[in-house]
């Protein structure tokens, strides 16, 4: 809006860049023209202030399909004043000299002329459309359909208004029908998902089919190698007695042997020893028999044959003497000690 100041009995008015004003005194014209700025007197002024700028109106409006179902749509028209004085002819553009605002609301009067011809335009499409091409195609057809219309649209020609543009958001059915169509896609993804989650499961089956199955190779493969292992054990075991009872056979035999050898050293020993003991008694019995021959021979001997034999046994008996020295006392005693030896007590 303008910036209008006042003072006693003036007003001064600051406009924009965006703001098409014209200044009326009576019939006259004083000032016309965009971003002004000058003096006026409130009491005999008649200003109309035009906005230039495009601006944007959010049109929301219900139509009916061919096959009568009702659609909600959504579009935004974007617009602007091309030519401010036939609009400010045809609508009331008119601000208070003293406050700057407007006396009345040209712009709701703009904004409902021009939702009430794009409706129009699009209910008259939508009319001679199906539900189903309305929801798909319905878009772009309709924003081509309404901004065509609203650029030839003699009410908003003669108004001085140029639509820039219109851009349409959604095209919606009801509720109910809305919640209706969205049940066979609805369902096909539920299928699809169910389909995928049929295919994840079936995959982990499998999955867990081939893991029991690797499980059960490698038992039974555990299983034939403990076979293998229980037969090998057996086998070392078989072969360990085996060498055991060869080896207590062969420690028997020899055992045996030695306690044979042993016996028969022993016999041998003992056979030696009765041999030996037999020619001891024997050589004893010889010589007790010998010694009793001759005690038999020299009984009845004189003394002087027995000194005769003792002296010569004594000398069997004696060492080597290399040299003999004997005096008449020595002999004279020795053989006073035989001749007592040998006579009778």
């Amino acid at each position: 809006m303008a910036d209008i100041s006042k003072v006693p009995f003036l007003c001064h008015l600051r406009g924009t860049p965006t703001a098409y004003i014209r200044h009326q005194r009576g019939a006259a014209v004083a000032h016309e023209g965009v971003g002004l700025v000058f003096w006026y007197r409130p009491r005999t002024a008649v200003i109309s202030e035009v906005p230039v700028d495009d601006r944007e109106l959010a049109v929301l409006f219900h139509a009916r399909t061919a096959d009568f179902q009702d659609v909600a749509v959504q579009a935004t028209v974007t617009y602007r004043i091309a030519d401010p004085v036939l609009a400010a002819t045809r609508l009331d553009f008119g601000i208070d000299p003293e406050l700057g605002t407007w006396r009345e609301k040209p712009l709701d009067q703009l904004a409902g002329m021009i939702n009430e011809s794009a409706q129009e335009y699009a209910s008259d499409l939508l009319a001679r459309t199906s539900l189903t091409t309305a929801l798909t195609e319905g878009v772009p057809v309709i924003r081509e359909r309404v901004t065509d219309g609203l650029r030839g649209d003699p009410r908003l020609v003669q108004t001085g208004v140029s639509v820039v543009g219109v851009r349409v958001v959604a095209v919606r059915p009801a509720p109910d029908v809305e919640k209706t169509l969205r049940t066979p896609t609805r369902e096909q993804i539920q299928t699809e998902a169910d389909r995928a989650t049929y295919g994840r499961r079936a995959l982990a089956v499998e999955q867990e089919r081939r893991i029991a199955e690797n499980e059960l190779q490698s038992k039974i493969e555990l299983a034939v190698r403990a076979e293998r292992l229980v037969t090998q054990e057996g086998a070392n075991e078989q072969r360990r007695m085996t060498e055991q009872a060869a080896a207590r056979i062969a420690a028997a035999a020899e055992a045996e042997r030695a306690e044979t050898a042993a016996r028969s050293q022993a016999e041998r020993v003992r056979v030696e020893a009765a041999a030996r003991a037999e020619a001891v008694r024997l050589v004893g019995q010889a010589e007790a028999e010998a010694e009793a021959a001759r005690v038999a021979a020299v009984t009845g001997l004189d003394t002087s044959a027995m000194v005769a034999l003792a002296v010569r046994d004594l000398a069997d008996h004696l060492p080597a003497i290399g040299a003999l020295t004997i005096t008449p006392d020595v002999v004279t005693e020795t053989v006073a000690r035989f001749v007592r030896a040998g006579t009778p007590r």
